[in-house]
């Protein structure tokens, strides 16, 4: 047989299957490996798309999406944050996040082009620049400043090949969370240098302290910054694969033309459930962003109190502990701390080399796993010494 794509043969697989492959066949291991509310999606949201099947809507739909949920979405985001877009053609509804990247890299990209990323980052990131035919340009977000990137540093970045920054925050793995005047610098050179911004805002609605703080929403972003967004964390819909990106009309116009042929159109029993998530339900939204706050207070203590330097993160569901006092690296740490102790967490390189040194660990799991899990890291740590 001939030899399939090279660029496919030789890229990594994603840093963290490869420690859940193995939890899969193990028993009594608390997990802090994954990224997934572990809330059931609300009854609301689940009744909405009962209905919709109840009442026939299996059909495709437009490639663009429901208009409604586009409606819904386009006043939901004027509301919050005082963005426009026209629901008709700078709203697309995608699969997730996930498949809204891959179609904004492979419109914006052309051979070459260069994408500055900072890292630690999640996995996805770089891999949609590169299958794009992009070049991936990393800068460290630095421990330093808990992990929020210095502008300076994606400035010193930039060539005559550089098409566009990814910005996302509240971050994965981290937890950060950048300021607003953060944000506006890093527009700024955007500006300066005329680059696309992709924005990926997925945790907007789990910061903790203070107010997220939306790209588009800054002078000069709006008009050169695809926005994308989802259900999947907010709501406890990640296996919905729902999500929507909104931006430049032309830029959403190409990609759509990507997803007509090749995702037709994301689930339309999704589609109906993710309206009710809007309009109805942010009480729910809140009461897990609530209960988030509270975990995430719990593990970093605990953290702490094992001796792991772990900054208080503002967003998303993760914490992002040190581990190089205990003489490991990040990834003898999980392994051991896997085999020994069955607690399941993410070594920091799988989301870029800077990650070293740190290991992830997500908070969106039961109070009592997490108690039992420090419980069994401070043991593991204690047995170091």
């Amino acid at each position: 047989m001939k030899p399939i794509s090279q660029t496919v043969e030789h890229y990594p697989p994603s840093g963290i299957r490869k420690f859940f492959d193995i939890v899969s066949q193990m028993d009594d291991v608390v997990s802090l490996g994954v990224g997934e509310p572990d809330f059931v999606t609300p009854w609301r949201i689940r009744e909405a798309a009962i209905n919709s099947l109840e009442r026939g809507r299996t059909s495709y739909t437009s490639n663009w999406g429901l208009l409604e949920l586009r409606r819904v979405i386009s006043r939901y985001l004027e509301g919050y944050s005082g963005l426009c877009y026209n629901p008709e053609n700078s709203v697309l509804i995608t699969v997730g996040v996930s498949e809204g990247m891959d179609l904004t890299m492979r419109t914006l990209l052309n051979p070459g082009d260069e994408v500055i990323i900072t890292e630690p980052c999640y996995v996805s990131y770089k891999a949609c620049v590169e299958l794009a035919g992009g070049k991936a340009v990393t800068v460290e977000a630095k421990k330093e400043r808990d992990f929020v990137v210095d502008p300076k540093d994606i400035e010193a970045a930039v060539t005559d090949k550089t098409k566009a920054v990814l910005v996302s925050y509240p971050s994965n793995p981290t937890g950060a969370v950048a300021d607003k005047k953060t944000l506006r610098e890093i527009v700024d050179i955007a500006v300066k240098h005329d680059l696309y911004i992709v924005s990926d805002e997925i945790y907007d609605r789990l910061v903790y302290d203070g107010e997220h703080v939306s790209v588009p929403t800054l002078p000069g972003a709006f008009e050169r910054t695809v926005l994308l967004n989802g259900f999947s964390k907010a709501y406890a819909m990640t296996g919905w694969r729902i999500g929507y990106a909104a931006g430049p009309t032309e830029v959403i116009k190409n990609m759509m033309k990507i997803h007509q042929y090749t995702m037709l159109c994301a689930p339309i029993n999704a589609q109906n459930a993710a309206i009710e998530a809007i309009v109805n339900g942010a009480k729910d939204r809140e009461d897990m962003r609530r209960e988030y706050g509270r975990r995430r207070r719990v593990i970093v203590k605990g953290f702490r109190e094992a001796g792991l330097d772990c900054f208080m993160p503002g967003g998303a569901f993760y914490a992002f502990p040190n581990v190089e006092s205990t003489g490991l690296t990040s990834e003898e740490f999980c392994e051991k701390l896997l085999f020994e102790h069955k607690v399941a967490a993410v070594p920091g390189t799988a989301f870029g080399a800077c990650g070293e040194g740190n290991i992830r660990c997500s908070y969106a799991t039961s109070i009592e796993d997490i108690v039992t899990a420090i419980d069994r890291i401070k043991a593991f740590v204690a047995g170091l010494k």
